[in-house]
C-alpha cells in the first residue's frame, strides 16, 4: 500500500482567503506522467514557494497553471473561476500575471514600452498596432502605471532608454515591472532568481515582500534558489517525480527527511 504522508504544517494554521486551488492536477506527455494527481493551495497575501529537484514538475504545474499545458485530470480554480475552462489569454483579465524562465523582452523598444506590453497579454505586433490605433487615448493611462512600476525597481530615470546593452539583473527588473503592470492579484515567478547575483537575489526577496505587503500581491514562486525561498516564503509545497511530497512552513519543510532525500539523496542524520 502507497504510504501517504501528512503536511508539515496544518491547513487551518493559515490566513488569508483561498486564491488558487489546484486539486487532483496530473499531466503526461505522451507516454511520460510529469505530474500525478498533485493538490495545493495559495492562500491571498502569502509567497508560497513551489520547489523540488530538477524534473519534480514545477514549471510544468506552473504551465498548467497558465494555461500553457492542458491537463490530462484536475482542477484549477482562481477566486471561484475554473482556470481550465479558460484560454491563456484570458489570465490577465482575471488578475494573474507571469514570468518565465527566460527573459522576453524587445531589445529594440524602450524599456518602459516593454513594461506597457504586459498590460496586454498579446506580443509585441499586437502592442504597436494598438499604440497606433483606437487605444491611444488610453496610452497615457498605461504609460503612466508603466513608469510607476519602474519607479517601484528604482529604473524611472532608464524609462525611455533602450533594453538593449542593460545588464542582466535590470533586465530580470524590468520584466517583473512587466509583470505586475496589469496590476494582478497573482503574481506567478518562475527561477526569477537565475543568474542573479548575491546582492540582486537579496534586493529580489526585498522587492517580493514588499509586492505583497505594499501592493498587497499574491505570490506563487517556482525557485532552486534555497536560501531566498526560505527567507520570503510564507508557505512551501515540494513536488518530486511529479508527486506531492511535503508542504508547510519554510522551517517545517527544510527539516523534513522526506525533502533532504529528495535533495541529496540520503538523511539528514
Amino acid at each position: 500500500m502507497e504510504t501517504t504522508y501528512p503536511s508539515a504544517q496544518s491547513e487551518g494554521s493559515r490566513t488569508g482567503s483561498q486564491l488558487l486551488q489546484v486539486e487532483g492536477l496530473t499531466v503526461r506527455f505522451g507516454g511520460v506522467t510529469a505530474l500525478e494527481d498533485v493538490s495545493f493551495g495559495v492562500r491571498q497575501g502569502e509567497i508560497c514557494a513551489l520547489i523540488g529537484p530538477n524534473g519534480a514538475g514545477k514549471t510544468t504545474a506552473f504551465n498548467a497553471i497558465s494555461r500553457f499545458v492542458r491537463p490530462a485530470a484536475g482542477t484549477i480554480d482562481f477566486d471561484g473561476t475554473r482556470l481550465t475552462d479558460r484560454r491563456a489569454a484570458d489570465l490577465i483579465g482575471l488578475g494573474i500575471s507571469r514570468t518565465f524562465q527566460n527573459l522576453a523582452l524587445w531589445p529594440a523598444l524602450s524599456v518602459i514600452e516593454n513594461v506597457m506590453v504586459g498590460a496586454h497579454g498579446g506580443g509585441g505586433a499586437s502592442f504597436v498596432a494598438q499604440m497606433v490605433g483606437a487605444a491611444r487615448r488610453s496610452e497615457r493611462d498605461l504609460r503612466a502605471r508603466a513608469y510607476a512600476a519602474l519607479e517601484l525597481f528604482g529604473l524611472g530615470e532608464i524609462a525611455f532608454d533602450p533594453c538593449s546593452g542593460l545588464p542582466y539583473g535590470t533586465l530580470k527588473q524590468i520584466e517583473l515591472a512587466r509583470a505586475i503592470v496589469s496590476r494582478p492579484r497573482l503574481l506567478m515567478l518562475d527561477e526569477p532568481a537565475a543568474g542573479l547575483n548575491h546582492g540582486e537575489v537579496r534586493e529580489l526577496g526585498e522587492t517580493m515582500r514588499r509586492l505583497r505587503d505594499e501592493e498587497g500581491i499574491t505570490i506563487l514562486l517556482v525557485e532552486h534558489h534555497m536560501a531566498l525561498v526560505m527567507d520570503v516564503s510564507d508557505y512551501v509545497v515540494a513536488l518530486d517525480f511529479g508527486r506531492g511530497l511535503v508542504e508547510g512552513t519554510p522551517a517545517a519543510v527544510q527539516a523534513d527527511e522526506r525533502l533532504i532525500e529528495a535533495y541529496l539523496g540520503g538523511s539528514a542524520s
